[in-house]
């Protein structure tokens, strides 16, 4: 994406999501935006995490300091950008949004770097995913606040160092495991987001039909929010869904019936696992007798990326109690034999 600000190609185009605020990139970003929660009053549970963030920012704000760097991190979907927007709108800062495939080389980060200005929030998104080198080049920028540039090569290369203005990094992770510890260290602020409960998420989903202007009646917010896998952007989307197939099959009204009848449509059952999970979970039983069995197994029998499973459908079951882990793979629950209504093994009993 193109700075707004810029006649010809800019230093930001080397990073494709990288953005402001301001100026948020494609129709569906915008109107994913919409939905998002303002200010931390705003934002729907995670209370211990909104509390210490509240504390966090206005202790930065007395001493008229950037906010210490924060860690994120969580299962997909739970408010971990959110969150970020959120920091940036209370401290009055911009934010510039990348991730970590997306910065590729040293000379991207440098380039990200040296144009942010005082107060400036940089949001990197799986974080997880930056490499080494990449980590090496932000270590003395978030510590010191300083770029250290090589140049020239051989005998002849000298370190030349610049320095960055005050930023605040927000990284994002979904497996803060991957994360080297020398980079999560020097986060000052950490903090894992937690799937949400059902009062919540129906909070969530009414104020979504709100801003949406979806008239729903109590039953029809309860079912979306039941089958919603405890996630805020997975319920955003049954919602609109849902909205489709009312406008639809009938006057625009989501009714209980209507709601039911489409997430039934969507193949997503009551506890809000979806034809993946099912598979995942059936082939782990009927074809390895329940596990142990590795990820890459799974992955390589459902034709699905390992990466995809650990971080979109796994940590769901294991919440659930339809999954488990063991130092030699994954294992079927005696919950999991129910929900399928397959025989429960004698080891489980």
């Amino acid at each position: 994406m193109k700075n707004a600000n810029s006649n010809n190609e800019s230093d930001f185009e080397i990073a494709p999501r990288m953005m402001q605020a301001q100026g948020v990139g494609n129709d569906e970003e915008k109107f994913e935006n919409s939905l998002r929660p303002k200010n931390l009053d705003e934002y729907i549970g995670q209370d211990k995490v909104k509390e210490n963030l509240k504390i966090a920012l206005e202790a930065a704000k007395k001493r008229n300091e950037s906010v210490e760097h924060i860690l994120l991190h969580g299962p997909a979907g739970l408010g971990k950008t959110t969150l970020a927007y959120i920091v940036a709108k209370e401290m009055g800062a911009n934010i510039r949004i990348t991730s970590g495939p997306a910065i590729e080389r040293a000379g991207d980060l440098a380039a990200i770097l040296t144009n942010l200005e005082d107060g400036d929030i940089l949001f990197i998104d799986e974080i997880h995913r930056l490499n080494k080198m990449i980590e090496e080049v932000l270590y003395p920028a978030m510590e010191e606040y300083c770029l250290d540039i090589v140049v020239g090569k051989g005998p002849a290369a000298r370190t030349l160092r610049l320095d960055l203005p005050k930023f605040t990094l927000i990284g994002a992770t979904t497996r803060v495991n991957a994360i080297s510890a020398p980079l999560r260290d020097r986060f000052g602020i950490q903090h894992r987001l937690q799937f949400y409960d059902l009062p919540q998420m129906k909070k969530i989903v009414e104020r979504s039909g709100n801003i949406l202007e979806v008239d729903a009646d109590e039953d029809a917010v309860h079912e979306i929010a039941k089958r919603s896998r405890a996630t805020p952007r997975i319920a955003n989307r049954l919602l609109k869904r849902v909205r489709d197939f009312a406008e639809v099959k009938g006057d625009g009204t989501l009714t209980h019936s209507l709601s039911r009848e489409a997430l039934e449509l969507l193949e997503i059952d009551e506890y809000g696992l979806d034809e993946i999970d099912r598979r995942i979970l059936q082939i782990i039983i009927e074809k390895f007798s329940g596990g142990p069995v590795g990820l890459n197994t799974i992955a390589a029998a459902i034709q699905e990326e390992m990466d995809t499973i650990s971080d979109v459908y796994e940590p769901f079951l294991l919440q659930c109690g339809f999954l488990a882990r063991t130092p030699r793979g994954r294992i079927a629950t005696e919950t999991a034999y129910e929900y399928l209504g397959r025989k429960i093994p004698v080891k489980l009993i």
